[in-house]
């Protein structure tokens, strides 16, 4: 019994332990559970400031250009992996907490929790070893990002052109007031390499003399072509940084964002975005806007103007083409020594460099490809091949050719639009500078315009077309007014893009070929549009069967041919739209051109013709007519112009006397769709003409007008804003009632040696006056009468003033004060052959010289002694300096009788541009002229500057660089 009893005890006693060894530990996790889970909130605490510490510490040494530790950078996301999972338990251990019962917790869920924070505690002691153990080996070692990593890239030392420019953006990156710099210019100008050698000139340049360039970091990233994926941009700029960003679908604002604030901790930074094809905007990609991060900058290059501008560039610095001597010397550096070449060869060489026409790509590209060729017939071979437009080399076509048609392409791709193409081959037709209005003429016979209601939507188009391959650097600025030209590599590109194109020959150029004859046994070329032989002035002669070849003609420029007259067969051109004979000055005659049924455009401007030509009333279609006429053999036929109802612009120049009567005058005045008007009449076409002035002339857009016989029509241009009326040699004020109605639409007013003047604009208003010459007229400008005239102003929109030859012109104040003039806003004067002038404005108790006067001229006016400006009336006058002019520009020229400029001495404050020539008698300069910092040139004879004398000759020398010596 005993034994068992002693067995059962046994059982019981081991069943015990075994039972409270497995409720033990979830009894005390229910009894000790608060402060299990305080104490590892305590420990939690500790490791997430730990990791904090050294996430600072990481985070300061990246900003200095250390790279963090790998084993680091995953020990602070492994703990904030774990503060993820304690956070996402907090609810639980609120919940386990509460009571189930009144008295009784949440045994089973207590239990749960605590498994869980053991698991936390267990990962957290881990990661808090490894934290300890850190210690200060953070970073990478012998690891740091440079503030300027070298970029491999063609050196321009020895380039005097690119140096330039280099130093240029040097100077534009110490400028506090420059954030963003647009450095653009045509495909393989030299943009890439230039800002390659600014960066690589940041890695070495003495930052203690230039603080300025001291950049906390340089960045440089090659923007992808379009489409443009701003990821892409982000991480070239990471990869730089030692930063980490997603390349994922929609990462974008993430990446910015950390860019963003990695680029903040730098004290400043330049950011180089090479080649641009599309704006980018700098907060999609997280580069902070240069103007709220002191010292920080951003250059853009690009080869399009537009996309500069769009990115809101705070300065543009166009790259351009290298002279004959740098070419030469790009030329040699690539092709190897010159000392070694032939005789034969170097003068070759010369020719291929010319041909390169100082574009930096082609001379390299071309040159490297003749390296170590010796025979003189490889180098003729190449240059006859890039005299044909064909690259002689792969090389030279992938490297050259193809970067200058990518321009194109993309100008084609960006706008949608395939007719820019057409206008940038068309433009490969002209040899050297090319006449805006004639070029748009012949795309608009082209068709290349598209369909437009009007002549002036197509133009508009034109101009649009035209500074669009401005922008992109395939059209340039011609030193010609109103020309463009086309860099001589481009336009052998263009020429081989249109060869590529099409076999067919659809356009032929002659210009300038120096041709005498043309044959009349030409095959017949069914496809061509456009015929191009302008400037060939020993040509006097067409063949009467020439044009019968050309059965599709559009387009017939024969400008500055010695031809005395049309062959026939020009009828023969149904399809012909333009006709352009500008300066033949040997034409007196057309044959007749009614069967040109579709033609829009007839050019005759400066030729000798003799009268209009038969069948111009048939011409139904023609927008655009412009005409000189010499002596007329006959007078204009009735009904002419009331046919040509789709006529906009209409230019008639009558020499030798001649007007256009008072019946054709009533036909143009009732054309429907007339804009533009140039044309000589007589008095008494418009005194007896029936139209209604107010109704036609506010149709008008632009207009010249010209009545009676002047010397003076040269003189005023006529361009696309011009509103002008010349009148000469007749009573104005007795023709005050059509002349008052005309001059309700003018901008400008030219009037020769007419009578009645002052009785007319002292009882007339003119608001919309911008301009007034006088020429010839000798009226006696005496003082105003009391109460005569009108009150207010009659030209109070008054700019342009000028006099010519007014024998009895004494002052401009005399001028103004007799005929009611205040001159509010008058801003050039410009004063010619006025002998009895004696000085430009009298002061007498109040300041009369216009106050925004800017520009003044004086020539040849002998009287003009002593003062320049005023002379006093009163010892009590006085300067009030709110209205004392800011002259600009001073122009004086044989004033021999000058002494002085006059007072007050406030007047040449402002003054930028100064030229004084046989004005012998200014010994001396205004003080202000003479201490003044914002003078820019000063012209004159060398003698005369000698001559000046000076309060303090340091005023010379500041001036010194200023002038110009004009022999």
């Amino acid at each position: 019994m005993e034994i068992l009893i002693n067995v059962v005890g046994g059982f019981v006693v081991e069943v015990g332990k075994f039972v409270c060894k497995c409720i033990y530990p979830k009894i005390e996790n229910i009894v000790r559970f608060s402060s299990k889970v305080e104490n590892l909130r305590e420990e939690m605490e500790k490791i997430t400031k730990l990791r904090d510490d050294i996430k600072g510490k990481t985070e300061k040494a990246k900003g200095e250009g250390y790279k963090p530790k790998p084993d680091v950078i995953k020990w602070i996301e492994d703990v904030c992996e774990l503060e993820d999972e304690w956070e996402t338990m907090q609810e639980n251990i609120a919940t386990a907490k509460t009571r189930k019962y009144t008295c009784c917790p949440n045994c089973s869920l207590r239990s749960e929790v605590c498994t869980q924070v053991q698991n936390i505690r267990d990962q957290l002691c881990r990661l808090k070893e490894v934290g300890e153990n850190f210690g200060s080996n953070l970073m990478v070692e012998n690891y740091q990002v440079k503030k300027v990593e070298f970029i491999p890239g063609p050196s321009i030392e020895g380039q005097s052109a690119a140096t330039r420019n280099l130093n240029k953006i040097l100077r534009l990156l110490e400028d506090d007031k420059v954030g963003i710099i647009g450095v653009w210019g045509a495909g393989g100008i030299g943009k890439t390499t230039l800002v390659k050698n600014l960066n690589n000139e940041l890695k070495q340049i003495d930052v203690s003399i230039r603080s300025k360039l001291s950049f906390g970091v340089v960045i440089w990233v090659t923007v992808p072509k379009p489409p443009i994926d701003i990821r892409k941009v982000q991480a070239q700029i990471a990869d730089r940084l030692s930063l980490e960003v997603n390349t994922d679908q929609g990462s974008e604002e993430r990446n910015a964002s950390k860019v963003y604030q990695r680029l903040k901790q730098e004290k400043s930074f330049l950011v180089i975005l090479d080649d641009v094809w599309e704006a980018i905007d700098l907060d999609h990609v997280g580069v902070p806007q240069p103007k709220d991060h002191a010292g920080s900058k951003v250059i853009i290059t690009s080869r399009f103007l537009d996309v500069c501008n769009q990115m809101e560039i705070d300065i543009e610095m166009k790259v351009y083409t290298l002279d004959e001597n740098e070419s030469w010397a790009l030329f040699i550096k690539n092709v190897g020594d010159v000392a070694n070449w032939p005789v034969d060869i170097q003068p070759v060489a010369m020719e291929i460099a010319r041909e390169c026409d100082g574009l930096p790509l082609a001379i390299t590209v071309i040159g490297a490809s003749m390296r170590g060729k010796n025979m003189a017939e490889q180098w003729k071979d190449a240059l006859e091949s890039l005299r044909k437009s064909e690259p002689n080399a792969t090389y030279v076509r992938d490297k050259v050719y193809k970067v200058i048609k990518w321009s194109v392409d993309s100008l084609e791709q960006r706008g949608n639009r395939s007719d820019i193409k057409s206008c940038f081959l068309y433009c490969s037709l002209y040899p050297a500078s090319i006449p805006t209005n004639d070029l748009i003429h012949c795309w608009w016979a082209e068709g290349f315009l598209g369909e437009h209601d009007t002549y002036e939507k197509a133009y508009n188009r034109g101009i649009t077309i035209i500074e669009d391959l401005k922008n992109v650097c395939l059209l340039e600025e011609a030193h010609e007014k109103d020309c463009v030209k086309m860099h001589d590599v481009v336009r052998d590109v263009a020429i081989w893009i249109d060869k590529s194109i099409s076999h067919n020959v659809k356009r032929m150029s002659f210009i300038s070929n120096k041709i005498k004859h043309l044959t009349d046994n030409l095959t017949e070329y069914p496809e061509t549009t456009t015929l191009l032989l302008q400037d060939n002035y020993s040509l006097r002669e067409i063949p009467h069967e020439f044009f019968l070849s050309f059965p599709a003609l559009r387009v017939v420029n024969l400008s500055e041919t010695g031809i005395r007259a049309l062959p026939c067969s020009i009828r023969s051109l149904c399809q012909l739209r333009t006709l352009i004979l500008q300066r033949c000055r040997m034409l007196n005659e057309l044959p007749a051109i009614g069967n040109l049924c579709n033609l829009q455009l007839l050019d005759c401007d400066r030729t000798e013709l003799c009268c209009l030509p038969e069948g111009m009333d048939k011409l139904t279609n023609l927008r655009l007519l412009n005409m000189t006429l010499g002596r007329l053999k006959e007078s204009i036929d009735l009904g002419v112009f009331h046919e040509l109802q789709r006529l906009e612009m209409l230019q008639l120049r009558i020499r030798s006397g001649g007007v256009v009567g008072a019946t054709s005058f009533d036909e143009i005045s009732h054309l429907p769709n007339l804009t533009s008007l140039f044309i000589y009449l007589d008095s008494s076409s418009i005194s007896i003409s029936k139209s209604d002035q107010y109704t036609w002339m506010k149709r008008l857009k632009r207009f010249h007008i010209t009545v009676g016989n002047t010397s003076t029509h040269d003189e005023v241009p006529f361009n696309k804003s011009t509103r002008a009326i010349c009148l000469t040699g007749f009573d104005i004020f007795k023709s005050k009632v059509w002349l008052s109605s005309m001059l309700q639409f003018a901008s400008d007013l030219y009037l020769e040696e007419c009578m009645g003047l002052t009785e007319f604009i002292r009882n007339n208003s003119f608001d919309g006056l911008k301009s007034l010459y006088i020429f010839g007229c000798s009226y006696d400008f005496g003082p105003s009468i009391e109460g005569s005239g009108q009150f207010d102003d009659p030209m109070p929109n008054l700019e342009y003033l000028r006099f010519y030859s007014v024998d009895n012109l004494k002052s401009v104040s005399d001028f103004g004060h007799f005929l009611g003039l205040r001159f509010s806003k008058l801003r050039k004067l410009d004063i010619s052959h006025c002998r009895n002038l004696t000085c430009l404005f009298n002061v007498g108790g109040a300041f009369s010289v216009p106050r925004h006067l800017e520009e003044i001229t004086l020539s040849y006016c002998f009287k003009l002694t002593t003062e320049l400006l005023a002379q006093c009336g009163s010892s009590q006058t006085t300067f009030v300096s709110s209205e004392i002019p800011r002259v600009r520009k001073l122009l004086l020229y044989s004033l021999n009788a000058l002494r002085t400029f006059g007072e007050p001495e406030s007047m040449w404050e402002h003054l930028e541009e100064l030229e004084v020539i046989s004005c012998n008698g200014i010994r001396k300069l205004p003080l202000s002229i003479q201490t003044s910092n914002k003078i820019k040139k000063i012209r004159g004879r060398s003698e005369w500057w000698s001559s000046l004398e000076w309060d303090d000759e340091k005023y010379k020398s500041n001036l010194e660089n200023c002038f110009t010596n004009i022999l």
